[in-house]
C-alpha cells in the first residue's frame, strides 16, 4: 500500500468537498479513479475522507485551538485540509504513530502547499504534540 499516495488522494477529495462543495462520496471516488490507486491504497484513502468528514467538527475545533490567531476561514484551503487529515490521524487513529502523521502532513504540504505551508503545518502540529505530552 502507498500510504502517502492515499493521503494525497484524500487531500484532493477533501479539497473538492471543502472548496467545491462536492459530496464526499463523489469526490473520493473521482480522486481514487484519477490517481488509479490499488484497492488497499483506495481503502485507506477512503477511510481518511470518511474519518475527516465524520469527525470534522472536533477536528476543526482542534485546529482552531492550535492555529493561534488564525480562523479556519483564513487558512489556505490546502493547509486547512492537510491539517484536517493530520488531526484526524492524531486524534482518532492510535495505530498511526504521531511522528508519522506529522511528518506525512509536512511532506504533503511541501508538495501541495505554498512556500510557507510546510513550516506553518509543522508549527501547528508540533505545538499540538508538545502540549499533548505536557
Amino acid at each position: 500500500m502507498q500510504r502517502r499516495k492515499a493521503r494525497e488522494t484524500a487531500l484532493q477529495a477533501l479539497f473538492q468537498v471543502d472548496v467545491g462543495k462536492i459530496p464526499a462520496d463523489a469526490a473520493v471516488m473521482y480522486a481514487i479513479a484519477f490517481n488509479d490507486l490499488s484497492e488497499d491504497t483506495a481503502v485507506f484513502s477512503r477511510s481518511i475522507v470518511e474519518g475527516v468528514t465524520t469527525y470534522q467538527e472536533q477536528i476543526d475545533e482542534a485546529i482552531s485551538r492550535w492555529a493561534v490567531d488564525w480562523s479556519l476561514e483564513r487558512l489556505a484551503n490546502v493547509d486547512r485540509n492537510i491539517l484536517r487529515i493530520a488531526f484526524y490521524e492524531l486524534l482518532f487513529c492510535p495505530e498511526i504513530p504521531e511522528g508519522v502523521a506529522i511528518s506525512e502532513a509536512v511532506e504533503i504540504a511541501k508538495d501541495f502547499g505554498d512556500d510557507d505551508s510546510s513550516r506553518f503545518v509543522n508549527g501547528i502540529l508540533g505545538q499540538f504534540s508538545r502540549d499533548r505530552r505536557g
